[in-house]
């Protein structure tokens, strides 16, 4: 942990694509918060926790998977552990450069820091914590750096390597993450660190939409950080809800964590408002689809998946319900001309499962 002024909340949330995808690969979250002494509770994505328990959660983990190659599994095996924002949007973002910006900006944790530098056509990204008390368990870090490179493998197509891997943790080799990253990682470091060439860096995405970009960014607020003003209550919430869909927990419970209220305020000043929490979901539903519609480079297979549906059938119908047209009907009339490939077998690369 590097020195200096703190700043920052001691507030971290273990992300619900990551409990998702560990749950996939046979571990129960029940079991990994028995093991870590937290309360099972601490399953839900919105529950805000200290760095120390955050931590305790990876090292259970850690102990339970006994496999230094976890990290690289829960990738291989698309468990779902890419369905965040930051790494969706970064998918169609216009190189693996603008893709690794979006991907840091959508960090869940107030207490982490992810800081770069660049120098001699070698881009570097350091991971440390405000709050640590001591390293940061190795699968926490794992997962963090196989997300980069698959990131940029996914993105471009092409065999992305980093030039460089470094550890703080004693050496611990690993056959399987050596071979996941095409380079032996070193150990012992001052910081964990990942290192790409700046050629690479510059590598652009085939799938770049800046349309489709905005619509995600605008929706989770990523580039703001903080839910977007507005001066009616309901539409606060609407705002909150959109990002709590994209994230896969539009939950009350969530949306009064993500707005800094207890769930009887917010279910209050709701009703006050004249409305309730389950219209409020089906209207921000409602907008983000249109607004993902909008978009041509996706197909109905995708966005049903983004939005929380078993199927593209399910969203074909509520969106016939909510515009009085099909979807094709609609793009046809607004000028929208589909071009990505249909490929709902693979919605569940950018969705989320519910």
């Amino acid at each position: 942990m590097r020195d200096g002024p703190r700043r920052h909340a001691d507030v971290a949330r273990f992300p619900g694509a990551v409990w998702r995808a560990i749950q996939a690969a046979g571990i129960a979250p029940a079991v990994i918060l028995d093991r870590a002494g937290l309360p099972r509770s601490y399953a839900d994505p919105s529950t805000a926790m200290s760095t120390a328990q955050y931590f305790s959660i990876w090292k259970a983990a850690e102990a339970l998977a006994d496999d230094p190659g976890f990290a690289v599994r829960l990738v291989r095996a698309r468990t779902g552990v890419e369905q965040q924002p930051g790494f969706i949007v970064g998918l169609y973002a216009s190189s693996f450069r603008d893709a690794l910006e979006r991907l840091m900006r959508s960090r869940l944790s107030a207490s982490e820091r992810l800081w770069t530098r660049e120098a001699g056509g070698i881009w570097t990204m350091g991971k440390d914590w405000h709050y640590a008390a001591e390293p940061e368990p190795a699968l926490s870090v794992d997962l963090t750096f196989a997300l980069v490179v698959e990131l940029g493998r996914r993105g471009t197509g092409g065999r992305i390597r980093p030039a460089y891997v470094q550890y703080a943790r004693p050496r611990h080799p690993s056959s399987a993450l050596e071979a996941y990253y095409g380079c032996a990682p070193s150990f012992d470091a001052a910081h964990n660190m990942i290192s790409f060439t700046s050629e690479d860096l510059d590598t652009p995405f085939p799938r770049y939409s800046p349309e489709f970009v905005e619509v995600m960014t605008r929706a989770l607020s990523i580039d703001r950080g903080k839910l977007p003003v507005a001066e009616r209550f309901s539409d606060r919430v609407r705002a909150a809800l959109k990002q709590a869909i994209l994230n896969g927990r539009p939950e009350m419970a969530a949306i009064a964590s993500d707005m800094g209220l207890g769930v009887r305020t917010l279910q209050r000043r709701i009703t006050r408002s004249g409305t309730t929490f389950r219209a409020l979901l089906n209207e921000a539903r409602r907008e983000l689809g249109v607004e993902l519609v909008a978009s041509a480079d996706l197909d109905v297979g995708r966005i049903a998946a983004m939005l929380g549906y078993q199927d593209a059938g399910s969203f074909y119908r509520a969106f016939k319900s909510w515009e009085g047209v099909s979807f094709g009907k609609w793009r046809a009339q607004h000028g929208v001309a589909h071009q990505a490939a249909t490929s709902s077998g693979r919605a569940h690369e950018f969705g989320h499962s519910r």
